[in-house]
């Protein structure tokens, strides 16, 4: 009997040991192979936490779906609020107000970059790594939008943002430097002149050729490395097209435009990842075109992700300042503002209110209706009389009526701006440049379309305490639409370029 139990406890051992030695084994096994098989280009990134082992998958968020589901209203990194309409746009809302918690999340998780580097040595791939950047500068922006001072706390030896033209001083400062020191742009090489890489530098159009001008030129921001940049230049000008491929009642002149547009994404999405990588949403284009917006419409991805810097920024026609940005525009006959920046005193203004210009549009219409040779305080013309200057006109003016034309956009905005005149803001769907850190309710006045008679009445009801104060205003937010040549700090290039910075702080790829 003995023996036969000897046999059975061997037996037992036996199969012990090998059911031992394959649940160690295999395992060691699979883990090596796994390893091996990630390698150091996996998306995926094994990390270590005192808890748990876990494994977490990178990919795309599309952002600004996740931020409309979840509410109306996108937060840019606290400085401003916007909903679909350009009324809240002008908002008095306190800069840092009400931040998402969705940027809480983005926060903890850079924090968690930084903070677990105990155990495994993590490898991050190229998005992780500049998702890491972002959400850095997320943290530091909104931490300075804490600080409701006027005045910002942070050091500049140019410039350090103060008073009530901004919405949060500090929150604008911090990421005004947090752009200079991170922000990375790629501009596609692809494309052949005069069409690409080129554009108008004198005409009504000035703002779409200068930008295109200095970011060819390679002085600021742009790197050669498209692995290192956080956005995308796509450098083709709208007003370029128009002139040499749209012929004046041609058939689908304007779809021509379009196309051209749409095959150059094909060729820039079939050579490089980078527009698949996110559908878009890191790119932008500019334009001040008129039809920079429906050439836009041709490639989907463009016209819903990407980041459209655009004159005729219209939220009744697709313009949405969530991933949009508002471009000034400026009407420069030569190479410099000089002589055309500054103007009298507060006390040399004898005009009320002042406008001349074409009737193009319902709203200018309206206006020549209500107050064209009707008032001598309130004047209105359509053509300059004989000897009057239109220079001299704006500045010897209290308040310069902007009205929109065909489209939104108007370069008498920036016209009344440099002329220290104080702009009187008349449109409908209109967001005017830069609203995500500029306060326009202290520098302008916004008359509604309907109140178009009233506009005297509005204007002479703003006591001379207030319009001394919005004169001043006008005076100081100059700086930030002047063009310069090369650019300075917080001038219209730099100014351009973080409206741009702000939207790419509010996606994540």
């Amino acid at each position: 009997m003995s023996s036969p139990k000897k046999l059975q406890l061997h037996s037992f051992l036996s199969s012990f040991s090998s059911t031992l030695a394959f649940l160690i084994f295999i395992p060691l096994v699979l883990v090596l192979v796994l390893v091996c098989t990630l390698g150091p280009q996996s998306s995926y990134v094994l990390s270590f936490s005192s808890s748990s082992w876990a494994w977490r998958s990178v990919g795309l968020l599309r952002s600004l779906t996740s931020y409309k589901e979840k509410d109306q209203h996108l937060q840019v990194v606290g400085l401003v609020t916007f909903n679909n309409s350009a009324k809240d746009s002008f908002s008095n809302r306190p800069l840092g107000e009400g931040v998402e918690d969705i940027w809480k999340d983005e926060m903890n998780e850079g924090e968690k970059h930084s903070d677990e580097t105990t155990g495994i040595v993590k490898r991050y791939n190229r998005l992780e790594r500049l998702e890491s950047i972002l959400a850095k500068a997320r943290s530091s922006i909104r931490e300075a939008a804490r600080n409701g001072s006027m005045i910002s706390n942070h050091q500049d030896p140019d410039y350090v943002p103060q008073g009530p033209i901004y919405r949060n001083t500090n929150a604008f400062h911090r990421s005004y430097l947090e752009m200079e020191k991170k922000f990375k742009i790629y501009v596609y090489e692809e494309g052949e002149l005069p069409i690409f890489h080129n554009g108008p530098c004198r005409s009504i159009y000035s703002t779409e050729g200068r930008f295109i001008y200095e970011m060819e030129k390679g002085n600021m921001y742009r790197t050669k490395d498209p692995e290192e940049a956080l956005v995308y230049f796509l450098p083709f000008s709208v007003v370029v097209m128009v002139g040499y491929l749209y012929v004046s009642g041609g058939p689908d002149s304007r779809h021509v435009i379009g196309r051209t547009v749409a095959d150059y994404i094909h060729v820039i999405s079939s050579r490089h990842s980078f527009w698949n990588a996110s559908l878009g949403a890191d790119h932008f284009m500019l334009s001040c075109h008129d039809w920079g917006p429906h050439t836009t419409s041709y490639v989907p991805h463009l016209f819903n992700n990407s980041i459209r810097v655009l004159c005729n920024a219209n939220t009744t026609e697709g313009f949405n300042p969530q991933k949009d940005v508002s471009l000034p525009e400026i009407n420069l006959k030569t190479d410099d503002t000089l002589g055309i920046i500054g103007g009298p005193s507060p006390s040399g203004r004898s005009a009320l209110a002042f406008f001349a210009g074409g009737l193009h549009g319902a709203i200018r219409n309206n206006l020549m209706q209500q107050w064209k040779g009707k008032d001598q305080d309130v004047l209105v013309y359509e053509e300059l009389p004989p000897g009057k200057s239109y220079e001299t006109m704006l500045k010897n003016s209290k308040f310069c009526l902007c009205p929109s034309g065909y489209e939104v956009a108007s370069p008498r905005v920036v016209e009344a701006i440099y002329a220290e005149c104080v702009p009187v803001l008349i449109s409908d769907g209109y967001v005017p440049p830069f609203s995500d850190v500029l306060n326009w309710n202290a520098f302008s006045v916004k008359v509604a379309v309907e109140d178009i008679p009233n506009i005297k009445k509005i204007l002479m009801s703003i006591s001379q305490t207030q319009y001394l104060r919005m004169q001043r205003r006008v005076k100081q937010v100059q700086r930030h639409f002047v063009m310069n040549g090369p650019p300075k700090r917080f001038d219209l290039f730099h100014m351009i370029v973080h409206s741009i910075w702000l939207r790419r702080l509010n996606i994540r790829v």
